[in-house]
């Protein structure tokens, strides 16, 4: 990569980006209403309720915390052993739950996010987890619900082929792929939303990674994929909605 390629690139890292952007020009300041709090969901898709992931603290959440850090570690060898829907549901909301809605444009989650903007929709692709058939699942926090997009025996392979054909991902209970709909952020931020949305996927995933800990799964956060296929394989169009993240998870062997 060339010299200027890299400055480039870092300058995307640095705090001075904020600087040069003029705020008074953001849509949240000319007034502009801020995009939905959740991307809308087809009304003729399958829905499955979900176990409320707060009310599962109590089953699943007896590991402390710092032994929860003290085990993390990404794991790519997973057992058969499927993930039982209240298990999935304990994930779901320790990545991506809503505490408390406090107005049409913004809520508290159990992950930080810059400006409570909150970027990301979160799509499974669920091989192993009982009761739910095979396929590709979106996560809808505040219905506490799964719309089913579609039902397929193949999902893990078709994930693990835009995963770069990474094949531990074929062999997870199920995969979080992450999308971010930058502009959520936007609306805020201008410019300057694209640091902190990539900071934010930090967040998200270290929470799983530290609530599979204290279910006993194992989890591996993947950020080397085919764009066009993950997104293809989402039904994101990739400019207003794209994969930026990923994470495959699995009950762990011998466990």
């Amino acid at each position: 990569m060339s010299g200027n390629r890299l400055e480039s690139n870092r300058f995307f890292l640095k705090d001075t980006i904020r600087q040069q952007v003029d705020f008074s020009q953001t849509d949240q300041s000319r007034g502009l209403p801020a995009p939905p709090l959740q991307k809308p969901c087809q009304e003729n898709l399958p829905r499955i309720d979900l176990p409320a992931g707060r009310d599962l603290i109590s089953k699943y959440g007896g590991l402390g915390v710092g032994e929860a850090i003290r085990r993390r570690t990404s794991l790519r060898r997973y057992s058969e052993k499927p993930l039982a829907i209240e298990e999935l549901s304990f994930l779901l909301w320790a990545a991506q739950g809503v505490r408390r809605v406090l107005n049409s444009d913004t809520a508290l989650r159990t992950v930080p996010s810059a400006g409570a903007r909150h970027a990301f929709e979160t799509y499974l692709a669920v091989t192993r987890v009982e009761p739910l058939a095979p396929g590709l699942y979106r996560y809808l926090p505040f219905d506490n619900q799964l719309a089913c997009l579609y039902e397929d025996n193949d999902i893990g392979g078709k994930a693990a082929a835009a995963c770069m054909d990474q094949d531990f991902v074929a062999k997870a209970a199920v995969t979080f792929f992450w999308t971010a709909v930058p502009a959520r952020t936007e609306w805020r931020y201008g410019e300057a939303a694209h640091k902190v949305i990539a900071i934010d996927a930090g967040h998200v995933c270290q929470n799983l990674y530290l609530a599979c800990e204290s279910i006993g799964t194992g989890t591996c956060a993947i950020a080397a994929y085919d764009q066009e296929r993950c997104d293809r394989l989402l039904g994101a169009d990739g400019e207003d909605e794209f994969t930026i993240y990923i994470a495959a998870v699995g009950k762990k062997r011998g466990g």
